[in-house]
């Protein structure tokens, strides 16, 4: 089970790591809803099995990547509200779309501030052994 438990969850972390990467070069819907995909993923392995993972380190990870889920949610909400709007036909020109783009912008920017940190810490390869994965 033990062996199952590091490939499973450096698998889960390789996958994280790419869907930061990506989220990171894209910005988009799609790169966001991923990434939230991969964290969750990610985060429910630790939980799962945390007895398997070496201790004093998940709950720092968790809190991590929950700083990032968080950040991704509100790219998200606005991302939804926007389809939402257009769907009713609101026009992108009015002053609630033109708020949701400007909050939308604002977050993207947060958040690839945070992956870029994310990235130049070099986080996966030093996660990977703080887990021993």
């Amino acid at each position: 089970m033990r062996e199952y438990v590091r490939e499973r969850g450096a698998t889960l972390l390789r996958r994280l790591a790419f869907r930061i990467n990506r989220a990171a070069k894209l910005h988009d819907a799609d790169s966001i809803h991923d990434l939230r995909v991969a964290i969750r993923r990610f985060d429910q392995c630790l939980r799962t099995f945390a007895a398997f993972f070496r201790s004093g380190h998940k709950k720092k990870i968790r809190r991590s990547l929950r700083k990032i889920m968080n950040l991704c949610g509100e790219i998200r909400n606005r991302d939804i509200a926007q389809d939402l709007l257009k769907a009713a036909g609101v026009a992108a020109s009015s002053s609630i779309s033109t708020r949701l783009s400007s909050e939308r912008k604002q977050a993207q920017h947060e958040l690839r501030e945070m992956l870029d940190r994310w990235n130049k810490r070099d986080l996966s390869r030093k996660w990977t052994a703080k887990l021993g994965l």
